[in-house]
């Protein structure tokens, strides 16, 4: 049996968050499931990748600027009626009030550690059945 091959959308403005981001969750955060990414920097490339990929996760920089990803993860499932799965990155466990107000599915908070965020991806992952 061969691994699932997931599409994980990286938001942030900042290049070096995108990249703690691809760290924290790896390739290959469980058995079984094998990620390529895909990267935005702002909301309009964000949307755009998500019509144009089958997006299996979207992992967003809840401080990104000026567009944060609580806004883009509300405004995605509100527009979109098969929304991937989101989890927000935010930087005050405070702020998880307001990502579950954006109905998002997953908070994390900076800094990453790596194998929460393998685990939180892998469970969103593992929640959504493979795209057909």
């Amino acid at each position: 049996m061969s691994d699932r091959l997931c599409t994980v959308l990286l938001y942030s403005d900042d290049p070096k968050v995108r990249d703690r981001m691809r760290l924290a969750v790896g390739t290959r955060p469980a058995p079984g499931l094998e990620i390529e990414f895909v990267e935005a920097s702002d909301y309009a490339g964000c949307v755009r990748l998500v019509d144009d990929y089958e997006i299996d996760l979207l992992l967003l920089d809840g401080e990104a600027s000026p567009g944060g990803g609580i806004g883009i993860a509300r405004q995605i499932k509100d527009d979109r009626d098969d929304a991937p799965p989101t989890c927000v990155v935010i930087a005050r466990a405070a702020d998880r009030w307001l990502a579950a107000y954006a109905e998002v599915d997953a908070t994390l908070t900076f800094p990453l550690d790596p194998v929460t965020t393998g685990t939180t991806v892998a469970e969103l992952l593992r929640r959504t059945p493979a795209a057909a």
